[in-house]
């Protein structure tokens, strides 16, 4: 399974030639805007109607010839942590495709329940806001990894200047509760994923991926 991050919350995953766009934006600054990418592409998911997160019109939806090789489930859950009220519910989409299951957690705003986690289930890779202000911050981010156990970790959600929302946290406090052995800093913004990946896995915002 590839998985190329375009920035913010946003990835683009393939398997056998599907293409699924998790978490379009617009208006997020600093990031240039994604019809620049001239996307084609199968699936749209959205985990939240916010325009950082829905901006399901960047991208073109084009047919596949075939069957679609991703299994996807989706949790429940809230993009604050007082039961949604401040900013509504959020959902969670777990994709599995050639024996790889990838979380992506869009906007979490809280801990993890139990039951939640069980509906998660185990993970090969988990895409995790780690920025603070809208969802968790670093150490909540972390807790949140610690209660799903993913073999890999891959944050997201953060300011990196100049890109990013002016208000939420950079990633360096997220990846200093990791001991360092285990962050990998990658040169590019996309990576395979075959289950053998360990760590945090840090890709690289590439304006023209």
């Amino acid at each position: 399974m590839k998985l190329t991050w375009l920035g913010h919350a946003c990835f683009l995953m393939e398997q056998d030639g599907y293409t699924i766009l998790l978490d379009p934006y617009t208006g997020v600054e600093g990031y240039p805007p994604l019809t620049e990418r001239k996307l084609r592409v199968n699936k749209i998911l959205c985990s939240h109607g916010h325009h950082d997160h829905s901006a399901a019109d960047q991208a073109e939806a084009v047919p596949f010839q075939g069957d679609c090789p991703f299994a996807v489930r989706t949790v429940k859950t809230c993009h604050d942590d007082q039961g949604g009220a401040l900013r509504g519910e959020n959902t969670v989409h777990i994709l599995s495709a050639g024996g790889v299951t990838i979380a992506h957690l869009g906007d979490l705003g809280h801990q993890l329940t139990a039951e939640q986690v069980r509906a998660i289930g185990p993970l090969d890779a988990v895409l995790i806001p780690v920025g603070g202000y809208y969802t968790v911050d670093a150490k909540g981010a972390k807790a949140v990894c610690e209660a799903l156990d993913p073999r890999c970790v891959i944050p997201m959600h953060y300011r990196h200047a100049p890109y990013g929302l002016p208000v939420v946290g950079g990633v360096e406090d997220f990846l200093a509760l990791w001991p360092q052995a285990e962050v990998r800093r990658l040169e590019g913004p996309s990576l395979e994923l075959d289950g053998t990946a360990r760590g945090v896995m840090v890709p690289k915002f590439c304006e023209e991926a």
